[in-house]
């Protein structure tokens, strides 16, 4: 079975759907089909710029053996006919071949300089289309082809750049001198659709609503319904959504140890179909109106598929980089989107604490050199003999009087029970504060009782 024979098993509606993508793709602007009643002829509606002149393409889909003279005849009186200020001209697209009068009427046309030329596109032009924008023939749909990301990670500062500055906000550790963390690259498919919603809807009074709008969606495009992307993740792709680069898997081999591009989940014509059903959903809206006898009415007004023409299904990848940083016993994984030097965190694993729910950069938290943990303040102390941090996971702790101190491990406390031992009193008392207060306060006591008993007060 041929691929133009595969085409034909779709019906006239589907290959209409079809041809209106794969115009899409072939960079005509405002695409959009025509009323599929009483079309006259018109089958697809679109624009395409020739040397700075807008002109208008009317096409005729017909999804049969062979296409004779006649359907040539009648699309050109219907260009002819077609209302639009500028020039014109008409397109019949076959999956099957045209007959020899029908080429012939279309060669006679373009050698006379008729202002309505119409061009002919058989079975085997379609092949060729399909080379080049992906049309997977075995469905008759556009199966996305992407070869475009936005960059994983800006090349004048490296692939470690985020991490280390992650750090830079850490107590009591270099970020320059943390280990390389591990890199793993996720390319997720994504889809911006631009659509226009052009409708009036009109009663016995007139015009009671108009919607003219256009729309635009950011859709993670993974397997399962499409999901719209929006707030930081949005604005990152939106902005730099023209500072692109190609999807090299060896070149980016060479930077990450894990790469992952994931496929787009679904057809163009799926993502078209869903936008044209969530456009109508959105502007569905119901109008108070009153009539010409005073009465108010009702009206839901829902926009048509013909009042919805999707103008651009554009896919790109966006890198989700994944960076582990291991420091002794404990893994900080920096989860993030990538633009170049721009990111939107995904997860942060740094600016937590490790013993406690506490996260967010908002806290202050210190690294503990002895264990390797990133701590909140309530989960970090001063080690007695270091005076450096030790967070309260790992530490030795013996009270002295009245006060816990913390030690790195036991030949720490040792070596301070040895020198606490040897300690006069009044540095003992230093070391134990409430023992001060409490000797303060007894001889104050003391003293209001002496002077009490000898009559001075």
């Amino acid at each position: 079975m041929s691929d133009a024979e595969l085409l034909d098993d779709l019906s006239g509606f589907e290959f209409e759907d079809l041809m209106e993508d794969v115009f899409r793709n072939l960079g005509y602007e405002n695409v959009r089909q025509a009323e599929r009643t009483a079309d006259k002829g018109r089958d697809i509606l679109m624009e395409e710029v020739v040397d700075g002149t807008r002109r208008a393409v009317v096409v005729e889909c017909k999804h049969t053996g062979s296409v004779g003279r006649p359907v040539v005849q009648k699309l050109h009186s219907a260009v002819s006919t077609f209302d639009f200020d500028g020039p014109k001209r008409g397109m019949v697209v076959t999956t099957g071949r045209f007959t020899a009068p029908a080429r012939e009427y279309a060669t006679n046309l373009r050698e006379a300089g008729d202002p309505h030329p119409i061009e002919l596109i058989d079975g085997t032009d379609l092949r060729e289309i399909a080379d080049e924008i992906g049309l997977d023939l075995y469905n008759g749909r556009i199966e996305i082809i992407c070869d475009e990301t936005l960059r994983p990670f800006d090349p004048t500062s490296g692939v470690d750049a985020p991490v280390r500055e992650a750090f830079r906000d850490i107590n009591n550790i270099d970020a320059g001198e943390i280990p390389t963390p591990q890199a793993r690259a996720e390319f997720q498919p994504v889809v911006l659709i631009t659509a226009d919603v052009d409708a009036v809807f009109e009663t016995s009074v007139g015009v009671i609503h108009r919607i003219d709008e256009t729309d635009r969606f950011v859709v993670h495009a993974r397997r399962g319904r499409p999901d719209i992307m929006e707030g930081a993740v949005r604005r990152l792709i939106e902005e730099n959504r023209r500072q692109t680069t190609e999807l090299e898997e060896e070149e980016f081999a060479d930077v990450f140890d894990a790469i992952d591009v994931h496929r787009f989940g679904q057809t163009e014509t799926e993502y078209r179909d869903w936008a044209v059903d969530r456009l109508r959903e959105r502007h569905t809206t119901t109008v108070s109106y009153t009539g010409d006898n005073n009465v108010t009415y009702t009206k839901t007004c829902e926009p048509n598929q013909s009042d919805i023409s999707v103008q651009s299904i554009t896919p790109i990848y966006l890198p989700e980089i994944r960076q582990t940083t291991r420091l002794q016993q404990y893994e900080y994984p920096y989860e993030y989107y990538a633009a170049g030097p721009s990111r939107v965190t995904v997860e942060d694993g740094i600016h937590r604490c490790v013993h406690c729910e506490t996260a967010g950069q908002d806290t202050n938290y210190t690294f503990c050199t002895n264990c390797g943990s990133i701590s909140c303040p309530d989960h970090t102390e001063t080690e007695r003999l270091e005076q450096a941090p030790v967070c309260t996971d790992c530490a030795v702790t013996e009270r002295f009087a009245f006060k816990t101190k913390y030690f790195y491990d036991e030949e720490n406390l040792e070596t301070f029970r040895a020198e606490y031992e040897e300690m006069p009193l009044h540095e003992k008392a230093r070391e134990n504060p409430p023992l001060v207060a409490g000797v303060l306060v007894s001889l104050l006591l003391v003293l209001i009782f002496g002077l009490v008993s000898a009559g001075i007060i």
